[in-house]
């Protein structure tokens, strides 16, 4: 896990040092982004030579029967599932972003919306807008959003690598570290777990002999994880891989001798506090259920433990309050909690005829096996004479935080989006796999081992195959892209533009500001913005009262494109008359509402 270490603290130092340097400097410049990286190779090659190397790595990966197999043999399914790993990582990264002709294209049609508001961010940052910048996307707030990996990659914008192969490297680099994570944690049922999550749904293929994406259905609840979040969700690039080598550092300090008795866990404790205090600028539910995995190891632990775990949450509470933030401007944005048993079942898009129905269709065979694995592991405790104020043995004291963090998702809405519940409810899951493989499935005869893996995993296998075998959907036009980018570079960065909002507009994919984004996103973010869409379209229409609106919406430029001309189609453009045009091609034109034009002076009179 030294690599692993490594890898990942020089991604987090990297990335907050840019930001602290970025926020004393009044924004990101190319020696900032050097600086910052310098630091997060230091930090990263220490990180490296302080983490304990492995002195007897895990291996109940195996069941008993499996130890008794030839050695080349026993790591058999380990190649084939690193093989269909790779096969995820190199078609859904490589084809992430690229050009065909004169038009960029992606690879999955659930990135079109995600991918856009990445690259907005990733532009945003590295035009060198203040620290914690405005938000590029709603004029009245500063940035709503855990966007640590696009601080990163603008980093790389910064230095000049060109940021459509920084998007595809930073997500091979990342896809490795996840299928390692996982090999670690769960073995290689959790790899397994990870890449065909899903119900029942993909058996269709029995009956059409495709592979497709059956569980990117609209109507279906629990999506394929790597098509529909690790992919387009870019904070879990790096969330996954250093929530699981948290979770594994905690479980060899606290449960396994062959580390514990050096004294310490195996990785340095400032990595082991910058890695979880930082989180919430990368991804705030795996922050969330890494902070109820120590609550409750907490509660169930001993002595040793507790100390342990009250130094980790005192030393990370003031920069992940302050992590935490930035992302929520300061505590400004409003909460979304809400009571809603049931997660989705009741939503329209995802409701089935019977409850049973949602839950078997979605899950499977998934929730009655957690179930039985948490009745058995219960009653050994028991028998085993258990008693309260105990501490709990490793697969328990697991076990009782990924129910609750499961359970949390079902009950309770964290989002406006109430799909969105599943960023953290996948951490219930991840967290069972090792104990659902090693105290459940891997004591059975091979016979039951073979029909349980099929029947949890074949459908998401299906669906995975067949949603990487889709492509080529377009995202928007090269020359209007770059055209945009040239004239709006001599623009003040910080100034705002009125346009039309639709997630794959030319100035948000070259990070400027708009007055509103995409609705879709404006919306999961939790943005109440009629009034500033009201406001806007009456700007738009040249209504009479577009001066006020531009003053209300603090617009600077005026942008008359291809999505303008059609959405308001009956304008009047009164700005035309009124105000300079400082840029014009086939893409459009962009006016300055802070340059009016200068008439000519009435001829006098002798």
């Amino acid at each position: 896990m030294k690599g692993l270490s490594a890898s990942l603290t020089f991604l987090n130092c990297s990335t907050v040092s840019a930001l602290i340097l970025g926020m004393l400097g009044g924004g990101l410049n190319p020696p900032i982004a050097l600086a910052a990286l310098i630091l997060g190779i230091l930090a990263g090659a220490l990180a490296y030579l302080r983490t304990t190397p492995d002195v007897n790595p895990d291996i109940s990966d195996f069941s008993d029967s499996d130890r008794l197999l030839p050695k080349r043999y026993r790591f058999t399914w380990l190649w084939i599932l690193v093989a269909c790993f790779s096969i995820f990582a190199v078609r859904s990264f490589c084809w992430l972003l690229y050009n065909d002709g004169e038009e960029l294209k992606i690879q999955s049609p659930n990135n079109l919306g995600d991918l856009a508001l990445h690259i907005t961010f990733i532009r945003n940052f590295a035009n060198g807008v203040s620290l914690w910048p405005d938000n590029p996307i709603y004029v009245f707030s500063h940035l709503r959003y855990p966007a640590g990996m696009d601080l990163f990659n603008a980093l790389l914008s910064l230095l000049h690598f060109d940021l459509t192969r920084s998007l595809v490297w930073v997500g091979l680099l990342a896809s490795v570290a996840t299928c390692y994570a996982f090999f670690r944690w769960a073995g290689t049922f959790g790899i397994a777990g990870f890449l065909f999550n899903g119900g029942i749904i993909g058996f269709q293929f029995l009956s059409t002999f495709q592979f497709l994406d059956y569980q990117g259905d609209k109507t279906i609840a629990w999506k394929s994880v790597p098509l529909t979040m690790f992919v387009t969700q870019r904070g879990l690039l790096y969330a996954i891989p250093a929530g699981l080598l948290l979770l594994w550092h905690w479980r060899e300090k606290f449960f396994r001798n062959a580390t514990r008795n050096q004294g310490r866990g195996p990785l340095p404790f400032w990595v082991e506090v910058s890695l979880y205090a930082s989180m919430p600028l990368f991804h705030f539910h795996t922050f969330l259920a890494l902070t109820i995995v120590l609550a409750l190891l907490f509660v169930f632990g001993d002595p040793q433990m507790r100390g342990h775990i009250i130094t980790i949450v005192g030393s990370a509470l003031i920069p992940a309050t302050l992590f935490v933030a930035l992302i929520t401007d300061f505590f400004q944005a409003r909460s979304v909690l809400e009571w809603q048993p049931g997660w989705v079942m009741h939503d329209n898009d995802f409701k089935r005829s019977s409850f049973l129905w949602f839950w078997g269709i979605n899950f499977g065979l998934w929730l009655p096996l957690a179930a039985l694995l948490i009745g058995i592991c219960g009653w050994t405790a028991w028998k085993n004479d258990l008693r309260l104020g105990d501490k709990l043995p490793e697969n328990l004291a697991f076990l009782f935080p990924a129910v609750v963090i499961f359970m949390l998702g079902l009950l309770v809405k964290f989002a406006p989006w109430g799909w969105d519940n599943l960023k953290l409810m996948i951490w219930g899951y991840f967290i069972m796999l090792p104990y659902l493989w090693k105290d459940l499935i891997a004591r059975w005869s091979l016979p039951v081992r073979v029909g349980v893996c099929v029947a949890l995993f074949g459908s998401g296998f299906v669906s995975l195959m067949g949603g990487l075998k889709a492509g080529g959907f377009g995202f928007a036009d090269r020359g209007e892209v770059d055209w945009v980018g040239a004239v709006t570079q001599k623009m003040p960065v910080e100034a705002r533009f009125a346009a039309y909002p639709t997630y794959n507009h030319p100035l948000l994919l070259q990070g400027r500001k708009v007055v509103l984004g995409y609705p879709g996103h404006l919306w999961t973010e939790g943005f109440d913005y009629s009034e500033a869409e009201i406001a806007l379209r009456n700007l738009m229409q040249g209504a009479g009262d577009w001066r006020e609106a531009a003053r209300r919406l603090r617009v600077r430029y005026i942008f008359w494109g291809s999505e303008e001309k059609i959405n308001y189609l009956t304008s009047t453009r009164p700005w035309e008359k009124s105000f300079t045009q400082v840029a014009s091609a086939a893409w459009g034109a962009i006016y300055d509402l802070d340059s009016p034009l200068q008439t000519a002076p009435p001829p006098s009179i002798r």
